[in-house]
């Protein structure tokens, strides 16, 4: 081979080599891109079984979609403690932070969160009416940076279980948070569809979970029967609407099946994990590029059915066969 051929022969693998390095460039940026770290940051009201189920079905799901905590993704968790001066404190912290998502579980935080930031996307999770509570224009699109999943209940099965297990009610004890949107709001809609069947509804206001024993010891005597929606201050005390039930024997019927083993009778609500993992995917599409607005609330359309054998017997109702049927879990 003579000195020119030889010359030229190096020359282009030179340039050859060259290109494909200039070419791996763009892939390895786009491989980089893909697996960027993401900061989330989670904040719930209070903690209890549900809205615990609601984070860690979401991190679960984060991680099915490729965000795992500690490899690419980083998770901050702040809760409230049941105090709205807390939430929004965590609130404007996280605002601060500026994280690529704020996780917000339950309608008090998700307020705090959506007043301190128009900016930075919000999922919420476990948010009975989102509309009622101005977090969203309309399920079908947010119209601002805001989404997420409801915990939204329809009232006629839940009212046919009362009147299954309770076959002669009159009147329906309610305890409830009045400072909670999705308290009031279930209050209003449960005495307009329990009006036309004859049947009352006596409200037992708390401000504080610490109330909560004075508010339903004020039902005794009154009502037939407890109904407790996911007020998130009582589900936190709910031993202690318990207690109370179980001497007056008022059976305690809930929205909340995670009560049932804390003492209710029976509970037809959400599976607060599959809620979560609902949420997760919402996350996962905004994390991905997608924005809040166009993406509707999810609303849960199965409901689990959980009964207590043993709270039936010390709050004095016989358990119908066919509801021990229907039950996705019997707690003994």
């Amino acid at each position: 081979m003579n000195k020119f051929l030889k010359t030229t022969l190096w020359a282009s693998l030179a340039a050859l080599t060259l290109t494909a390095c200039g070419g791996d460039k763009p892939a390895a940026q786009a491989d980089s891109a893909a697996t960027e770290a993401k900061t989330v940051a989670i904040t719930a009201i209070v903690e209890h079984p549900a809205l615990d189920a609601a984070r860690q079905g979401a991190l679960d799901q984060l991680a099915e979609e490729g965000f795992k905590e500690g490899e690419n993704l980083t998770v901050n968790f702040q809760s409230a403690q049941g105090n709205m001066g807390t939430a929004g404190q965590i609130a404007r912290q996280f605002t601060s932070d500026n994280p690529d998502i704020i996780y917000a579980i339950a309608t008090p935080s998700a307020q705090a969160i959506a007043a301190a930031t128009q900016d930075i996307p919000v999922v919420f999770s476990a948010v009975t009416d989102p509309v009622e509570a101005k977090l969203v224009g309309s399920l079908e699109s947010s119209g601002n940076n805001i989404t997420g999943a409801s915990d939204a209940l329809p009232y006629e099965p839940q009212i046919a279980l009362i009147q299954e297990l309770v076959p002669n009610v009159k009147n329906v004890g309610y305890v409830y948070s009045p400072g909670e949107v999705n308290s009031t709001v279930v209050l209003r809609t449960l005495k307009e569809k329990l009006a036309p069947l004859g049947i009352n509804v006596i409200e037992a206001p708390a401000q504080k979970s610490s109330d909560i024993t004075q508010a339903a010891n004020s039902l005794v005597g009154r009502v037939d029967v407890i109904y407790t929606s996911t007020d998130n201050n009582v589900i936190n005390a709910y031993e202690a609407l318990y207690q109370v039930a179980k001497e007056a024997k008022i059976p305690l019927i809930s929205a909340d099946t995670s009560t049932v083993e804390r003492g209710a009778v029976a509970a037809l609500g959400v599976n607060y994990t599959d809620l979560g993992k609902e949420s997760g995917k919402i996350i996962a599409r905004i994390l991905k590029g997608e924005k809040p607005a166009d993406i509707p609330v999810y609303i849960s359309e199965n409901l689990d059915l959980y009964v207590s054998k043993k709270h039936a017997a010390e709050q004095g109702v016989t358990l119908p066969q066919a509801v021990l049927d229907r039950a996705a879990k019997v707690v003994e």
